[in-house]
């Protein structure tokens, strides 16, 4: 009972569900938020939804040149996707 417990608590853990960091670097580095979309867009993405999180990521929602639906976190420096989740 002691394990199933201890599990449970492991799985509700917020850490589980925490956003990925992305980046330490200053704001003033990261590359502009309305060009990078546009990128985004020009590469096929359609974009529902933009924010940045509090691990300091570029996170989308919307869909791929293959209309799948995605969310993925880029790296507001570079423009790397450091986290991609697809639904099928």
């Amino acid at each position: 009972m002691r394990k199933l417990l201890l599990l449970s608590l492991v799985f509700a853990s917020p850490l589980a569900f925490a956003d990925p960091q992305c980046t330490t670097a200053d704001p003033s580095q990261w590359l502009d938020k309305e060009k990078f979309q546009q990128d985004l867009e020009a590469q096929g993405y359609e974009i529902s939804k933009f924010k940045v999180t509090d691990g300091n990521c570029y996170e989308i929602y919307g869909w791929n040149k293959d209309r799948q639906k995605v969310e993925i976190y880029h790296d507001p420096v570079t423009g790397e996707a450091v986290k991609t989740e697809i639904e099928d």
